[in-house]
């Protein structure tokens, strides 16, 4: 099942077909009480999104008794705010949806994975906490995330630890630089940010591990909860990072972490 984010129209709409299309997709686990939930954002580089950081992470994530919706955000030639529109509508929607969908709109989560790392923390410190007034019911939801999970996240996209490619696909090759600094996500870390599970490799040659780092550091200075693993050597794009001998650890250690926040069984 798939549903669209924009089932009106999406704002801001290019004609380019699937494109113009953002969806959710839901992996509902069913139980007598509301469950917990987590949007899921693949990476991709801004550019397309990694099949492998989807539906095998939303299943992993049902393993642990949470509902977990894949959000096909928009991607190039789309660029900011387009990608964070889309988070914030998935986050949306499901609350909008709890009580059909048997989930608590307390616990609504965001987990990304490199540059879907970057949405998701994005949208971990860029909310607002609903539009009353709104005619569309859905506009009236907080899109405020209650945890961050953050998988080898591109944070900064400024240099010299950004993610190039990132920054050029979301912001276009000669980005203005107040965006460039407004949407380094270590700056935009308040006291009211979401606890977050963050991991990286140290030796990660695709998005610098001094990204983990950064974003670490801002919620250590705002006082933020954070549990922060660094893995000594691996490539980027992991996943849930089956066949590598200590990155595999990351899924348990984070489900530990979702159970003492309250959304893992």
């Amino acid at each position: 099942m798939e549903l669209k984010l924009w089932p009106q129209g999406t704002p801001g709409a290019l004609g380019n077909g699937a494109e113009d299309q953002p969806v959710l997709v839901p992996y509902l686990v069913q139980g007598d009480e509301p469950r917990a939930a987590v949007i899921v954002c693949p990476g991709g580089g801004y550019a397309r999104r990694a099949q492998h950081e989807g539906e095998p992470v939303a299943k992993w994530l049902n393993s642990l008794g949470i509902s977990a919706f894949v959000v096909h955000y928009r991607v190039a030639p789309y660029k900011h705010p387009h990608p964070l529109s889309d988070a914030q509508r998935a986050i949306r929607i499901v609350r909008s949806r709890a009580s059909e969908w048997g989930i608590d709109p307390g616990r609504v989560g965001i987990l990304g994975f490199s540059a879907g790392g970057h949405l998701a923390a994005t949208a971990g410190t860029r909310y607002d906490s609903g539009m009353p007034e709104a005619d569309d019911p859905v506009d009236r939801q907080s899109c405020r995330p209650d945890l961050m999970v953050l998988c080898y996240p591109v944070i900064t996209l400024a240099d010299p630890h950004a993610h190039v490619g990132s920054r050029t696909n979301l912001l276009g090759e000669a980005p203005d630089a107040a965006l460039v600094e407004q949407l380094s996500n270590e700056n935009a870390v308040t006291p009211d940010t979401p606890p977050a599970f963050i991991w990286h490799t140290a030796d990660d040659a695709g998005v610098p591990v001094e990204n983990a780092l950064l974003f670490a550091s801002a919620l250590r200075r705002n006082g933020v909860p954070f549990e922060l693993h660094i893995y000594e050597s691996g490539r980027h794009g992991l996943g849930l990072a089956e066949e590598h001998p200590e990155a595999r650890t990351w899924p348990a250690l984070c489900a530990n972490w979702l159970k003492k926040q309250g959304f893992a069984k």
